[in-house]
């Protein structure tokens, strides 16, 4: 009797009858007869039901345990026990799925799917050691390498202070090698009357920061020379929408998500494109096979991924003399395509800019403040920012993440630290007001390391707030450096990380100096590199005529 109502249950499984089976389960089954492969369906289908609550998630994260608790070291409990990793990851519960993955890592070694799961939950906890050591494990245990795991393993390195740039060419050239090289013919590009500039990524949707720097070249594009074209590798819904003041720039807009890599490249490839420009590199559902197979004459890696892509067909990355060195080309896959100022150039925030007083006028105090995204807050920078606390007296830390995370470890890293109670952990903001307001809150903004803030830092710089940021080695550690530099803020760039704490602690004691670097932020900054978009577009443009036409007369030599 029981063996029919197993196959019933499978059967409103398979027929995506998920209250049905809910409800036959709870009706039919005793506890007792509720096996590992029942209780595991019961928490699928409560996941997939309509109208799905978060009771429904709790409820079905028990199914769960109850499932890997049952069947230990099977087939079926390691199922539920995935399934209770990914629940719970969701449901911002941690200990027990790493505790119950320990259990099985010492019974059962190495499962690949309980490896990656548990990534990501070290990822959520922003506990890259953790994380790094284990994507190092399943590259071991793999027969070959794989090009997320590396992707991840290359990307999640840079926001430790481990690595050299040497490091991280040596492993981008590997990822190179795990994606594949179809069979295409050699690009042959028929004259166009414009230079056909194509752009690829998955970002340009909604709020997302890439669009604030995009916009800047898009709104002095010369049309009589330019033909632009966008490929969106993003799901079209209405959580993820391009706003329209960008696709109007756009003399074609093409969504490929749903294309595979030959269906993409063929599409793309009919364009007759001059020029790509990738704008994501490592980051984000990229796409980067698709340049490995020659998208256009010209590829170009720009902002969303201040690194080598390990692309030999990834002809240039753009940068400024403060990112990347003369002696260092040979750590880049591509040639570097050095802007005169700045790799790149924001288009304001669209708010008015009202000189606001320091708060430290009104507290007596100096706060800090880092909004930067929470996995680039390393036991480096807590320790260095721990130590600026704790050398000045009643000094407040304001810490507010770019998107949500579980800030538990965060915490309890201040607390060992013993500064708990002078961080502010604020919540992240809906509305994008509200979030520019917070930095009203902060006299001097910490800039994190070695994965400097970009986007925060223009934030922060708008809003005349002074940011501090430390030296480093390649253009993810030193965007904070160019930033600087453009504002001649050479003050506020430190050598190392003692003279980092060195400058907070003295501008904690100088009031006057604060007050007047950020009055002159306010008067100087509009003007300045970071926000003059004009000057950056025709710079922008004049370099890529440049390449372009450097290419046309290379491929004219070469037919004669």
């Amino acid at each position: 009797m029981n063996d029919i109502k197993v196959i019933k249950v499978k059967k409103l499984l398979a027929e995506t009858k998920f209250e049905e089976a809910i409800v036959f389960i709870e009706n039919s089954f005793s506890n007792i007869e509720k096996t590992s492969e029942i209780l595991n369906i019961l928490g699928v289908c409560k996941l997939q039901k309509k109208n799905f609550s978060n009771f429904d998630l709790l409820s079905a994260i028990e199914n769960f345990r109850d499932c890997y608790l049952k069947e230990k070291n099977t087939s079926q409990g390691i199922e539920g026990l995935l399934n209770f990793i990914v629940s719970s990851n969701k449901a911002n519960q941690y200990d027990d799925s790493i505790k119950y993955f320990k259990e099985t890592e010492l019974t059962m070694g190495y499962i690949r799917k309980m490896f990656l799961s548990i990534v990501d939950v070290y990822l959520r906890l922003t506990d890259f050691e953790s994380a790094i050591y284990y994507l190092k494990k399943i590259m071991e245990n793999d027969d070959g390498l794989e090009y997320s795991t590396l992707k991840k393993y290359i990307f999640f390195n840079s926001y430790l202070n481990k690595w050299s740039q040497k490091d991280f060419f040596e492993n981008t050239i590997k990822l190179k090698e795990t994606l594949p090289q179809y069979n295409f013919n050699k690009i042959n590009i028929r004259k166009n009357k414009k230079i056909k500039l194509a752009f690829l990524s998955s970002d340009v949707v909604n709020t997302h920061s890439v669009i604030s720097f995009l916009k800047t070249i898009l709104k002095h594009v010369d049309k009589d020379k330019f033909e632009l074209i966008f490929f969106s590798n993003h799901i079209v819904n209405k959580d993820k929408e391009t706003p329209i003041d960008i696709k109007i720039y756009f003399d074609e807009w093409i969504n490929i998500k749903n294309l595979n890599d030959i269906e993409a490249i063929s599409i793309i490839r009919k364009n007759n494109i001059n020029i790509i420009i990738d704008l994501m590199g490592l980051t984000s559902p990229n796409r980067l096979v698709l340049f490995k197979n020659r998208l256009a004459p010209i590829q170009i890696l720009w902002l969303g991924y201040n690194n080598t892509s390990g692309l030999s067909q990834m002809d240039y990355l753009i940068a400024d003399p403060n990112l990347i060195k003369k002696n260092e080309l040979k750590l880049y896959s591509e040639k570097i395509l050095f802007l005169p100022n700045i790799w790149n150039c924001h288009s304001g925030l669209g708010i008015s800019r009202i000189e606001t007083p320091a708060p430290l006028i009104k507290n007596k105090h100096i706060t800090f403040g880092s909004f930067n995204n929470a996995f680039k807050i390393s036991d480096e920078v807590i320790s260095v920012w721990s130590k600026i606390l704790k050398s000045i007296n009643n000094s407040k830390l304001i810490i507010k993440s770019s998107f949500n995370y579980s800030d538990k470890i965060l915490k309890e890293k201040f607390e060992k630290n013993q500064v708990f109670n002078q961080v502010i952990f604020l919540d992240k903001t809906n509305s994008f007001e509200e979030h520019i307001n917070e930095y009203k809150k902060i006299d001097i903004a910490l800039d994190t390391f070695p994965y400097n803030g970009v986007t925060t830092s223009f934030e922060a710089t708008w809003m005349s707030v002074p940011v501090l940021t430390l030296k480093g080695f390649n253009p993810n550690s030193r965007a904070g450096e160019s930033i600087n530099k453009n504002l001649n803020m050479n003050y506020l760039i430190a050598d190392n990380k003692d003279e980092y704490v060195l400058k907070a602690v003295e501008l904690s004691k100088n009031f006057e100096k604060v007050i007047e670097i950020r009055k002159y932020l306010f008067a100087k900054a509009l003007a300045s590199n970071l926000f003059n978009d004009k000057k950056f577009s025709k710079e922008f443009y004049e370099n890529l005529e440049k390449i372009y036409f450097n290419h046309s007369r290379q491929e004219n030599l070469s037919s004669n």
